[in-house]
């Protein structure tokens, strides 16, 4: 710009030097230095309206500041006939006006903008201005001002949780709440946390509207704890620019709860351990069933070879002829040998009968106990218990049945046990007798 007025300030110096040469040539008076200071004024300021023909705006100012419930009455002007113009606005804040025909720009602060964040304290809001010409939309300028507001009363700014100050919760359950602000003359920038116990895992709160979130761990109550309950009191600290701070205080009470997901893992696991001794045990009840069995088909075949014996020694004995009486007579003493000879050869299991009969009862006891400590839910109270029910009546089996050998590498499927074990003629043969 000032490049492009040399020309102008060269024209004027020689049109003066021009000027005082004529007066010497033509024995003038040289004019009064005074007057010839004017007329250059004057033809400067001629050559000035002539350059200055790119449109701008003359008066504005790059910042403004009000007070709350001030006014401000701003005229804006340009170099050129203010007719032949409109003003705009854009990204202003709530209130400012600018009346597009004569540029006047308008606001006022008023308390509620604030009370109602809908207008911060001291806060630069960015504002563009323009203004174009009605007839030549490419001729406009653009341009941008800031404008900030105070007051000298100071509402202070609050943090408020989005629950009560004291709050009840157990091991494993998970708590989230707000903290909110109430915004005052200066906003929060900044929100600090600590506890008066360590903690760990929880979603850290640093600004208006973060959120809290935290869950106990199950070992988080100590058993040295008064009526198994913990207080943890959560201190949030709020800050704004000044340092000015505010403290939101919650009371937290941490009850002792049990670990239902590692209860659950427990309880599943000892069930599969019922489960898998109860078939060890029905395949230790097939072996000992099937001595017994065959124990029984060979006595009774020497009790029928015997009676059988007898039997012919009396047919014969009632034959007229002496050799036929003779065998007659010797058949019976035959029979009558049998009886030791069955006794060496096949004697009575007594001791595996009563092992089948107490292992088929302890099968049936682990069987019962399965389903009479079965799980009523997810989070059943008493899971604890029945736990330990199951573990403690497997136990006292397997102490009853030390003796008896228990074979894990069966040949036999779980449904081929259960099938041999629920038949008709195994449940007839040990049915209990009145």
């Amino acid at each position: 710009m000032i490049k492009s007025r040399y020309p102008v300030f060269l024209a004027i110096f020689f049109l003066c030097l021009s000027r005082v040469i004529h007066s010497f040539s033509q024995n003038q008076v040289i004019p009064n230095p005074s007057d010839t200071i004017h007329q250059v004024q004057d033809t400067l300021s001629k050559l000035l309206l002539v350059q200055d023909t790119t449109l701008r705006i003359r008066n504005l100012s790059p910042f403004f500041t009000l007070h709350v419930d001030s006014m401000m009455s701003y005229s804006l002007e340009v170099n050129k006939n203010p007719n032949n113009y409109y003003w705009y606005l854009r990204n202003s804040p709530l209130g400012l006006r600018i009346n597009k025909d004569n540029g006047l720009l308008t606001f006022k602060a008023d308390k509620s903008y604030f009370l109602s964040g809908k207008l911060k304290y001291d806060y630069p809001y960015k504002v563009s201005v323009g203004v174009q010409n009605l007839h030549n939309p490419e001729e406009r300028v653009d341009t941008t001002f800031t404008i900030q507001f105070f007051t000298t009363e100071i509402v202070p700014s609050r943090l408020k949780p989005s629950v009560n100050s004291v709050l009840f919760i157990d091991e494993g359950d998970t708590i989230n709440f707000k903290i909110e602000c109430e915004e005052g003359s200066f906003p929060v920038d900044n929100i600090s946390f600590f506890s008066n116990f360590p903690i760990k895992n929880y979603k850290e709160v640093k600004k208006c509207d973060d959120e809290f979130v935290w869950s106990p761990p199950y070992d988080f109550v100590k058993e040295n704890d008064s009526a198994n309950l913990k207080l943890v009191i959560l201190y949030f600290i709020g800050a704004n620019k000044f340092f000015i701070r505010d403290t939101a205080i919650v009371k937290l009470y941490v009850r002792a709860a049990m670990n239902y997901p590692f209860m659950l893992q427990e309880y599943y696991r000892t069930v599969k351990e019922v489960h898998t001794y109860t078939l060890q045990l029905k395949y230790a009840f097939v072996e000992l069933d099937k001595k017994v069995k065959n124990s029984k088909t060979t006595r009774t075949t020497f009790d029928m070879t015997s009676g059988s014996t007898a039997l012919g020694g009396t047919v014969f004995s009632s034959l007229p002829s002496a050799s036929a009486q003779t065998v007659g007579k010797i058949l019976p003493s035959a029979g009558v040998a049998l009886v030791p000879v069955k006794e060496a050869v096949s004697p009575q299991k007594t001791a595996e009968q009563n092992s089948a009969s107490l292992v088929r009862s302890s099968i049936k006891r682990l069987e019962y106990q399965l389903h009479e400590n079965s799980l009523t839910g997810e989070k059943d109270p008493n899971i604890g218990k029945k736990i330990n029910k199951l573990r403690d009546e497997m136990q006292q089996i397997q102490i009853q049945l030390i003796d008896v050998p228990i074979d894990e590498n069966n040949n036999m499927t779980e449904e081929q046990l259960n099938d041999y074990f629920n038949s008709n003629k195994v449940n007839k043969k040990y049915k209990l007798k009145h």
